[in-house]
């Protein structure tokens, strides 16, 4: 029997296939969420895992016993699901696991114009509905037809990104075997790019490497593509393709923080003094930039219903988080992967330098990444971190996420608990290397009990 606990998590459902999540789940998911949202129409997309058509047939079927229509994109990233929600009219369901390996899948659902479903927004209910048994619907079941959602796709985000008159590029591509490799060509299509793809092939058992572009072990075999290739850029997608990390013309990989503020300075050229969302571990930069530029930079917790929130309550124009997910308001307030790596390439494209140089105004510190503890008690390794800093001169605090400590006009970082795992996640930034070290190994001792 399904584990309906485990495999909905905060913002989808997601475990491993079958023994957690197989058909019959997602036939469940597919009827409750029709009940959940009253839709006449649904719209299906699903990733390249093996799993992957099974579980979105036997969404369509639950879907249809209710009653509604079920327009099958087939083939397409999550992005790409956004934009059908949002072009159509009608709620949708994603099969993917995202980078998870081979063995998991999942369902990422929304609401008509691409409006994000988590535990707060429906799936507790949802879960609750598909646990317990969806009656069967009245009336006539709905029919399910394929819809060809790639070209329509493609079009649209190239009217949100002015790429006239860009100069050629050289652009390798790392799909990861994922589904930009499904997407990248038609988005390129007539554009004055040379592409260099790695791992093109949709293959959901990635042979090459995970597709998890966060992790920078995962962007080597990117790194030395570009160099070997004289490429201007490279670009690496994660599995289901709705996050996109840029490697400069050197290699070296650029900071999500830094094209935040790049895409940031662009949003606000098309519409001065409109806000934007940055989340709290995000370069300080961010909203230094957005305000130098007349934006109005509002900071969020960590997470993209956080984020989507804001966007949605705010107007904001755009919004960046730390792990690689853009968020644009014309493209219904949804992330896109795409949008933000085409927005890179016009930027690079309109002028005559390289990425680097394009990049460096907008990187100004120094940053750890993300350093992962496990700790018994998350809560007790926070406090005494607090009771440390507590009264330095020129420090302060906030709560908003975790805990964040700032010095003024110095370093910060943030310690925050993960949801899942007994780990606490710091992020230190400083201006310069030696105040990074010295911070972040300050925090580390404290949080691993370690003396001196």
């Amino acid at each position: 029997m399904a584990e309906y606990a485990k495999i909905f998590k905060a913002y989808d459902i997601r475990g491993t296939v079958p023994d957690e999540l197989d058909e019959n789940v997602a036939e469940a998911v597919g009827a409750a969420f029709v009940r959940l949202t009253g839709a006449l129409a649904v719209a299906t997309v699903h990733d390249m895992r093996t799993s992957s058509v099974p579980l979105a047939e036997a969404f369509a079927h639950g879907a249809a016993s209710q009653g509604a229509d079920v327009l099958s994109g087939g083939l397409g990233s999550t992005d790409m699901l956004y934009y059908a929600s949002g072009s159509l009219g009608v709620p949708g369901a994603m099969i993917t696991a995202s980078h998870n390996p081979a063995k998991y899948n999942g369902i990422k659902l929304c609401r008509q114009g691409a409006r994000p479903v988590g535990a707060e927004t429906g799936l507790a209910e949802l879960r609750r509905m598909a646990e317990n048994g969806v009656p069967a619907g009245h009336g006539a079941p709905g029919t399910c037809k394929a819809h060809d959602l790639l070209s329509g796709y493609a079009a649209h985000l190239k009217t949100l990104v002015d790429l006239s008159g860009i100069r050629p590029l050289t652009v390798a591509v790392d799909a990861g075997n994922g589904m930009a490799g499904h997407t990248v060509p038609k988005v390129f299509e007539d554009l004055p790019l040379k592409l260099v793809p790695l791992y093109f092939d949709l293959d959901g058992t990635f042979p090459n490497h995970e597709a998890n572009p966060i992790d920078p072990k995962n962007l080597a075999d990117l790194q030395q593509a570009v160099v070997s290739s004289s490429a201007d850029i490279g670009l690496a997608f994660d599995g289901d393709a709705d996050r996109c990390f840029v490697v400069d013309e050197r290699g070296e990989i650029v900071s999500p923080s830094v094209l935040t503020a790049l895409i940031a300075v662009a949003e606000l050229a098309r519409e001065p003094g409109a806000t934007v969302i940055h989340n709290l571990i995000t370069s300080r930069a961010v909203p230094e930039i957005v305000s130098a530029h007349g934006g109005i930079p509002v900071r969020t917790r960590v997470g993209h219903s956080f984020i989507k929130a804001e966007m949605a309550s705010t107007g904001a124009i755009f919004g960046g988080e730390h792990s690689g997910h853009f968020y644009f308001r014309d493209f219904w307030f949804a992330d896109s992967g795409m949008l933000a790596a085409l927005h890179v390439l016009a930027a690079l494209g309109s002028q005559d330098g390289p990425l680097s140089s394009l990049l460096s105004e907008y990187s100004r510190y120094q940053a750890s990444g993300e350093i992962n503890s496990e700790v018994s008690d998350q809560q007790a390794a926070t406090e005494r971190v607090r009771a440390a800093f507590a009264g330095r001169d020129g420090v302060s605090t906030d709560e908003l996420d975790g805990l964040t400590v700032a010095c003024d006009g110095g370093w910060w970082f943030n310690l925050r608990p993960s949801n899942t795992e007994p780990l606490l996640r710091l992020n230190v930034e400083a201006p310069d290397e030696a105040t990074l070290t010295d911070v972040r190994d300050q925090v580390l001792r404290i949080v691993r009990g370690e003396a001196g």
